[in-house]
C-alpha cells in the first residue's frame, strides 16, 4: 500500500504542478526546487545500454537494500525501456505506480517511496520501497489477559491492517485510506465490514476525517477529538483498544474502526458506556464468571466514586444509615485531626493523584521505590503525625485501586470523585443524591452517531442486554446489537435462523 495521495505538502514549495518531460536532467531539477531538504538524496546510475538514470529518495526513511536489488539492479542487467509502464515491467518490485507531476512525486519521496526518472521517458516512476522501523507485535501492557489472543497494535498503520485482515478474511471488509494533518500528512484508515456496518455513521466518520485542518497528527487520541459529537463532553464518546481481537469482534458488530498511522491505539464508533465494563477475556470464560467480573466492575467503579463522599457526609452529617459501632469507630479515628473531613479527603485525593502521576512518569525501578516510600512511608507517617486519619486513609486506598479495575474510565472517575466531595462537604447526602439524579439526566440524553451512550439500559433493549453486564451463552448471542443499526442482524446462523430465513 502506499502513501495516501497528498493534498497539500507542508515541506514543499506552493508552486502549481509541474509536469514531468521526458528529460531526465529537466526533471530531477524540477523535484529538487520542490524539495530543497537536505536529506533528500539522488542516485544516479546507468541502465545496460548506457541511458542515465536516477532514484530520488528521502534519506532514513526508504529501505536502501531493497530500492538497489530490486529496482536499480534490474535496469543496470538491460535496456533502458522506452516508456514508463515498461520500466514498471522489468523491475523486481510489485508496488509501483506512475507520477506525472513534481508535487505527486514529492509527497511520495517524504513518504518513504522513491521516486525513479529514466531519461528519455516521462514521469517518474514511483517504488513503494518506504522503511517502517516498528516494534514487534507484542501484549499491549494496558490490555493484559490470562486467556485470549495475546496480540497487540504496534505504531506501522500497514502491519495493524494485516492483523485485522488476518482476522477477518471476508471480501466485504473495506479499509479507507484518507490523511490528516498539513504538516504531518498523517495517514489514517478507516476499516469496516460493507453490509453489516451502518453508511450514515460511515459517512459521518469520513466527512469529520477530511474535515480535519491542523499541523500535527501524531496519535490517534488527537482524531477522537474531532470524532467527538460533544467535544466538552466529561465522559468519552469514543471506544478505544489496543488489542486486534476486541476490535474485529466490534467491527462485526457493526462499529466503525479508526487506525492511525504512528498509534498502536485504534478507535471505534459508536460507542457506549458498557463496553468499558467489557473485556477480551469475558468471551473466553464461563458466562457466570465473565457475569460476576463485569458486576464486580461496576461495582468497584460505584466504590470508588461514592466512598469518599459518603464517609465526608457521614462525619459532617452523621447519617444514620450507618451502624452505630461504626460511626463510633470513624468518630475515635479522627479525634484531633486539625483538617475538616472534607479537607482532609481532598487533600489525601490530591496526594494519590500526585502519586499516580508521579509513578507512570519516573522510570520503572524509581518509580517502584515511589510507590513504597508514598504508601507506607508517608501514609504511615501522616497518621502517626495527626495530620489526617486512619479511616480516611484507608478509603482513599480503595478508592483510588477500585477506579482501576476499569482503566478507560479512570481519569473520568477521578474527576467527579472529587465533586461528589465537595458537594458532599457542603450539602451532604441530599446533595450525593442531587448530583447523582444531575449525572444519570446528564448521561441519559448523550450520544453519538444516532447510539445512547447508555444504552441498552436507557432506552431499555431487551435483546442487547444479553452481552452487557450479563453475559450470556454464545449460542443465545444469535443477533447483532440492535442499538448499532446494522443492516444485517444475523450474527449467529441457527436452525431457527435458517427456518426463518427459508420460510
Amino acid at each position: 500500500m502506499f502513501a495516501a495521495k497528498l493534498h497539500k505538502l507542508g515541506d514543499v514549495k506552493e508552486t502549481s504542478k509541474q509536469r514531468f518531460g521526458s528529460e531526465l536532467q529537466a526533471n530531477l531539477h524540477a523535484v529538487k526546487e520542490v524539495l530543497a531538504a537536505e536529506d533528500v538524496l539522488v542516485h544516479e546510475f546507468f541502465a545496460g545500454d548506457g541511458t542515465r538514470c536516477a532514484a530520488v529518495y528521502a534519506d532514513g526513511i526508504t529501505d536502501k537494500a531493497a530500492l538497489g536489488e530490486l529496482v536499480i539492479l534490474p535496469l543496470t542487467r538491460r535496456h533502458a525501456p522506452a516508456d514508463a509502464r515498461q520500466v514498471c515491467a522489468c523491475l523486481c518490485f510489485p508496488e509501483t505506480r506512475l507520477a506525472p507531476d513534481a508535487e505527486t512525486a514529492a509527497g511520495e519521496v517524504l513518504a518513504g517511496n522513491p521516486a525513479l526518472f529514466v531519461d528519455g521517458v516521462d514521469g517518474a516512476v514511483i517504488c513503494g520501497t518506504k522503511l517502517v522501523a516498528a516494534r514487534a507485535v507484542t501484549e499491549p501492557q494496558t490490555s493484559v489477559t490470562v486467556k485470549g489472543p495475546r496480540e497487540g497494535f504496534v505504531e506501522d498503520i500497514k502491519t495493524n491492517m494485516g492483523l485485522i485482515r488476518k482476522r477477518i478474511k471476508t471480501p466485504s471488509l473495506r479499509f479507507e485510506v484518507l490523511e490528516a494533518g498539513r504538516q504531518s500528512h498523517t495517514a489514517v484508515c478507516i476499516a469496516y465490514i460493507e453490509g453489516i456496518a451502518d453508511k450514515t455513521v460511515i459517512q459521518s466518520v469520513r466527512g469529520r476525517i477530511a474535515a480535519i485542518d491542523i499541523d500535527n497528527v501524531p496519535d490517534s487520541s488527537y482524531i477522537s477529538k474531532f470524532l467527538m459529537p460533544r467535544p466538552h463532553s466529561l465522559f468519552k464518546q469514543v471506544g478505544t483498544t489496543e488489542k486486534p481481537d476486541i476490535l474485529c469482534a466490534k467491527i462485526a458488530e457493526g462499529r466503525v474502526a479508526v487506525l492511525s498511522d504512528g498509534s498502536p491505539i485504534a478507535l471505534t464508533l459508536p460507542y457506549m458506556l458498557e463496553e468499558d465494563f467489557q473485556s477480551s477475556q469475558d468471551y473466553f470464560v464461563s458466562p457466570y464468571r465473565a457475569t460476576v467480573s463485569r458486576l464486580l466492575r461496576l461495582f468497584a467503579v460505584l466504590l470508588s466514586v461514592f466512598l469518599p463522599a459518603f464517609y465526608v457526609a457521614a462525619q459532617l452529617f452523621k447519617l444514620r444509615l450507618l451502624p452505630f459501632a461504626l460511626l463510633l469507630t470513624i468518630s475515635g479515628g479522627i479525634q484531633g485531626i486539625p483538617l475538616s473531613p472534607g479537607l482532609e479527603m481532598f487533600f489525601l485525593l490530591i496526594v494519590l493523584e500526585i502519586l499516580i502521576e508521579a509513578s507512570v512518569r519516573m522510570p520503572k525501578y524509581v518509580a517502584l521505590a515511589l510507590s513504597v516510600i508514598g504508601a507506607l512511608v508517608l501514609g504511615d507517617t501522616a497518621v502517626k503525625a495527626g495530620l489526617v486519619s486512619s479511616p480516611a486513609i484507608i478509603i482513599v486506598a480503595l478508592s483510588g485501586i477500585s477506579a482501576y479495575t476499569v482503566p478507560d474510565l479512570a481519569g473520568t472517575v477521578s474527576v467527579v470523585r472529587i465533586v461528589y466531595i465537595l458537594v458532599a462537604g457542603s450539602l451532604g447526602p441530599y446533595g450525593i443524591l442531587l448530583l447523582t439524579a444531575l449525572l444519570l439526566y446528564y448521561l441519559i440524553g448523550s450520544d453519538g452517531y444516532g447510539v445512547p451512550l447508555l444504552a441498552p439500559f436507557a432506552p431499555l433493549i431487551r435483546r442487547d442486554l444479553r452481552d452487557a453486564l450479563y453475559k450470556a451463552n454464545i449460542r443465545d448471542l444469535d443477533k447483532r446489537p440492535a442499538v448499532l443499526g446494522s443492516r444485517n442482524q444475523t450474527r449467529l446462523r441457527t436452525r431457527k435462523n435458517k427456518e426463518n430465513a427459508h420460510g
